[in-house]
């Protein structure tokens, strides 16, 4: 079976109305569709050569209840099935409601997790169906649990587990489970740095894995064609250490040379069977994290999520801002609290982006920028005496700046001195440290720019920096907010209400991969991902509406990865990046081929076909 059959045509994808929303520069059109028509339409044939249990069993083509009277015939499956043939649509009601049976989150992810081992379909049509409530479930912050519990839970593999005490035999074992696969995505962890739980080991798979959930359900990517990495080079939680329970290699964490080696040979791994597949690296540790995206960004298509996704998605978020305060970028003031893996890549996404857009040089770009971390401003004196990585010395600031600022107890000078002698008009948390853009900081921030924008990031919401309703509160409606967890609106003093955007990296980078695969690039360049940025803030419904959320509601994440894939594929090919020869002209038609849907196809048993 050609598993690109899998994916409906344009003719499906495209046959709706259009709605039209402003771009910077033309006006981009997103296609509608409705799920349960799509799945009625073009069915596609399957050739497939197991029978029996072994049908049953394989989640990629098992159907379970919906398999018809004839391929039970063909298959062998008429006394292994009830007589009843059902449709997606009444499995799809059979499974949620078994879903609302489960009362604890934990438990919802257990279930679907189960759902996901035994039919793709239904898993996906499913959670496609009720996706504002299921995400959440499926991944964060629901899978930061599963995952701290991941050896107690463990009931099957789900990956490809690379341990370091078998590096000797890697090629022979990656093989192994990639032979005879097309394989576009491969979304790899270390595990060092697990959804704001830290180090938890071979416990990595399970982000991994749901990380290419996401890449499925929002970016249409074929799961056939995906594969979840765990690189278990050991672990330093010592709860993992003392628990006998624990499925992974009990040893310390190795790190450096050894460490970069075992790294290298799987980098290398997929660099020489899979050259146009995309390499996603999770949630890598804070040492590691910038320093493996640099080392192999020119050499494949490589991409990070935590630095570079979280760029992505804040650039497009202040991209939106500015559109309704009318200013540019180069004219804004940056403050970023928490200068982590997070902070550094939305620096350096939104420094690039001055620099791309608007032909600022890098020198001045990096000088809007004021980084704070746990020690305070970071200037010359204190990256001197502190362990300052490599990445964030280009925004240090000169101490003469500072000489006659007021310092704590300590000496260092906190972020409310800073929100005074700056006058930020962007302030972005990333530092996890709950309330910590307080009354006095907001409203200093507001009495210095008429409509600030207040991005409060860090997870989960009980370490925002501030409850996004004080700051809409103490500004008297005038800030313009977006958070990195889901919160209520806020209400305005007209009494309307003011939706708070959740700047979630799953409106952004299902599609900055689906578009580098998409067009076979070689490097998932920065201009890139501004690109995708761009077509991201274009479809802001704060474009039109300068009270409305500065993105687009998660609900609408699938259609709107849909156009961040097609804005990527192009400037891949315009820039000369892509490894299609298509024209950009081409590009919204060739996505909509390569978009997977969860529908059932027709099989036809055949002894030659797909097992």
């Amino acid at each position: 079976m050609n598993s690109e059959l899998h994916h409906l045509p344009a003719s499906s994808f495209l046959r709706h109305r259009s709605v039209s929303f402003l771009s910077y520069s033309q006006t981009t059109t997103i296609p509608e569709q409705d799920l349960r028509d799509s799945m009625t339409e073009n069915i596609p044939q399957f050739h497939v050569a197991l029978r029996g249990d072994a049908i049953l069993v394989n989640p990629r083509f098992n159907k379970g209840t919906a398999f018809t009277i004839a391929e039970r015939k063909a298959f062998g499956l008429t006394a292994r099935l009830p007589s009843r043939v059902n449709t997606l649509d009444e499995q799809c009601k059979r499974a949620y409601i078994q879903l609302q049976m489960r009362e604890t989150p934990i438990t919802k992810n257990s279930f679907l997790q189960s759902l996901k081992e035994q039919n793709w379909v239904l898993y996906y049509s499913l959670v496609a169906r009720h996706l504002s409530e299921l995400v959440p479930i499926i991944y964060t912050p629901t899978e930061a649990e599963a995952i701290s519990n991941y050896s107690h839970l463990f009931r099957r593999s789900e990956g490809m587990y690379l341990t370091f005490v078998n590096q000797d035999s890697m090629e022979e074992d990656f093989l192994e489970q990639t032979k005879g696969r097309s394989i576009d995505l491969i979304v790899c962890s270390d595990a060092e740095a697990i959804l704001g739980i830290g180090d938890q080991g071979v416990g990595g798979i399970g982000i991994s894995a749901a990380k290419s959930v996401i890449y499925t359900l929002i970016g249409g990517m074929d799961p056939s064609r995906t594969l979840s990495v765990t690189l278990d080079v050991g672990t330093d939680n010592k709860n993992l250490l003392n628990d006998d329970q624990y499925v992974g290699w009990p040893h310390k964490r190795v790190r450096g040379e050894e460490y970069d080696k075992f790294v290298d040979d799987f980098v290398q791994l997929v660099r020489k069977y899979f050259p146009n597949s995309l390499l996603h690296f999770e949630d890598f540790g804070v040492t590691n994290a910038q320093r493996l995206l640099q080392r192999y960004r020119t050499t494949h298509s490589v991409f990070n999520d935590d630095i570079q996704g979280t760029g992505a998605v804040t650039l497009a978020c202040i991209m939106s801002a500015i559109g309704v305060t009318k200013s540019k970028l180069s004219a804004q003031r940056f403050i970023i609290f928490g200068v982590g893996s997070a902070g550094m890549g939305i620096a350096h996404q939104l420094r690039d982006a001055i620099v791309s857009i608007e032909g600022v040089s890098e020198s001045a770009a990096n000088e809007l920028f004021y980084l704070i971390d746990k020690d305070g401003l970071i200037t010359h004196s204190l990256a001197s005496t502190t362990s300052v990585r490599d990445e964030i010395l280009r925004f240090v600031r000169p101490d003469a700046e500072w000489k006659d600022a007021g310092r704590d107890e300590e000496g260092k000078v906190r972020l409310l001195e800073v929100v005074k002698r700056v006058r930020p008009t962007v302030l972005i948390g990333c530092s996890t440290c709950g309330g910590a853009f307080t009354e006095e900081v907001v409203k200093t921030m507001a009495a210095g720019c008429e409509r600030p924008i207040i991005l409060p990031l860090s997870n989960p919401s009980a370490l925002v920096e501030v409850d996004p309703r004080d700051a809409n509160e103490w500004t008297e409606g005038k800030a313009l907010l977006a958070t990195g967890s889901p919160f209520p609106p806020a209400k305005m003093p007209s009494g309307k209400d003011y939706a708070i955007a959740e700047c979630n990296n799953a409106l952004i980078y299902p599609g900055l991969g689906f578009g580098a695969i998409l067009a076979r690039s070689r490097r998932m360049t920065d201009t890139m991902i501004i690109a995708g940025a761009r077509r991201l803030a274009s479809l802001s419904p704060a474009r039109s509406d300068p009270d409305n959320a500065l993105l687009p509601d998660f609900s609408d994440a699938p259609r709107v990865n849909f156009e961040v894939g097609v804005a990527v594929a192009e400037q891949a090919i315009e820039e000369g990046s892509a490894g299609v020869e298509w024209r950009k002209e081409e590009v919204r038609e060739q996505a909509a081929k390569k978009v997977w849907k969860p529908i059932y196809g027709e099989y036809v048993f055949d002894e030659q076909g797909e097992r």
